[in-house]
C-alpha cells in the first residue's frame, strides 16, 4: 500500500463515520470514532479494498449483509472493488454502530446525566426529572431510528425528516427498562399517518413484514388512507419479533 492509498482510506473514514486513525501499518489502517465503539481494518490486496469491522453489537454484520448483498464476504472480512463503495459501507457500518443496541442507551445515560447536572438538586426524583428522562431518551430512539432505517420510511421509503416518526412496537411506558425502550427493534421509523395508525394498533405487521390492517378500517377509509394496496416493510430482522409479538396481541383486540 503506497502513501497515496493509505490516504484515501484515511479520508473514507474521516468523511463517513471513522474520523480517527488508531493505527496504520503496511498492510492496513485501523478506523475508528468518538460517536461509536465499533473499529474497522481496511487494507489493500490486489486492487481491491479488504474491510473487517471490529464491532461490540453482535447484530452489525448481519445488517451490513443484508445491505450489501452483492459485497463478497469471507470469514467476516467484505471485499470492496472501488473507493465509492467503501465510503458507502463505511457510512452505513457507522449509522448502525450509532443505532444498534446498546450504544443508543449509553448516548442517553450520558446526556441525561449532562443535563440533570445542571439542574438543582432538589429536582432528583420530581416529574421534572422524568419529563427530561422521557424527552431525552425519545430523542436518542428517534436518532437511532433515522440511523438504522437509513432516514427513511420502513414501508414507503419516504425520506422527508420532518414527516417521519420513530414508532415504538412496545409503548414507552410500558418498557421494562430503557435498554428495551430505547432498542432500535422496538418499533419502526414510519410516516405519520402510519405512526398514528400504528401507535394506536389499527395497523401492524406479519412476521413475513406484510402490513396487516384492522377490520376496524371500513374499505372506503382504507382506500382514503391509502390502504388499500399490498404494503410492507423494506427489511424485517429477528430481533424485531418479540416487541411484535406485543404489538400484534394489542392489534389483535382491534381486529
Amino acid at each position: 500500500m503506497n502513501p497515496l492509498q493509505r490516504t484515501l482510506i484515511e479520508k473514507a473514514g474521516n468523511d463517513n463515520g471513522f474520523e480517527h486513525v488508531l493505527d496504520s501499518e503496511a498492510n492496513g489502517v485501523t478506523l475508528a470514532s468518538a460517536r461509536h465503539p465499533t473499529r474497522v481494518w481496511v487494507g489493500l490486496e490486489n486492487g481491491a479494498y479488504h474491510v473487517r469491522f471490529q464491532a461490540t453489537s453482535p447484530t452489525l454484520l448481519p445488517e451490513l449483509q443484508r445491505s450489501f448483498p452483492q459485497m463478497g464476504i469471507e470469514s467476516g472480512e467484505f471485499a470492496i472493488a472501488t473507493e465509492a463503495a467503501l465510503a458507502t459501507l463505511l457510512r452505513r457500518a457507522a449509522s448502525l454502530a450509532r443505532a444498534l443496541p446498546s450504544q443508543a442507551a449509553a448516548d442517553y445515560q450520558h446526556a441525561v446525566a449532562t443535563e440533570l447536572a445542571a439542574l438543582p438538586a432538589s429536582l432528583a426524583g420530581t416529574e421534572v426529572e422524568r419529563l427530561v428522562r422521557q424527552r431525552i431518551g425519545q430523542n436518542k430512539f428517534r436518532e437511532a431510528m433515522l440511523d438504522y432505517w437509513g432516514g427513511a420510511c420502513a414501508v414507503t421509503g419516504i425520506a422527508i425528516p420532518e414527516v417521519l416518526r420513530a414508532s415504538h412496537a412496545k409503548p414507552w411506558a410500558e418498557c421494562a427498562s430503557d435498554a428495551e425502550r430505547l432498542d432500535v427493534f422496538n418499533g419502526f421509523l414510519l410516516s405519520a399517518n402510519l405512526d398514528a395508525l400504528f401507535d394506536r394498533f389499527l395497523i401492524s405487521f406479519s412476521y413475513a413484514g406484510e402490513l396487516l390492517v384492522s377490520s376496524a378500517i371500513l374499505a372506503n377509509e382504507r382506500e382514503r388512507l391509502g390502504l388499500d394496496k399490498p404494503m410492507r416493510l423494506r427489511w424485517f430482522a429477528e430481533e424485531h419479533l418479540r416487541y411484535l409479538q406485543f404489538h400484534q396481541a394489542r392489534f389483535e383486540e382491534k381486529t
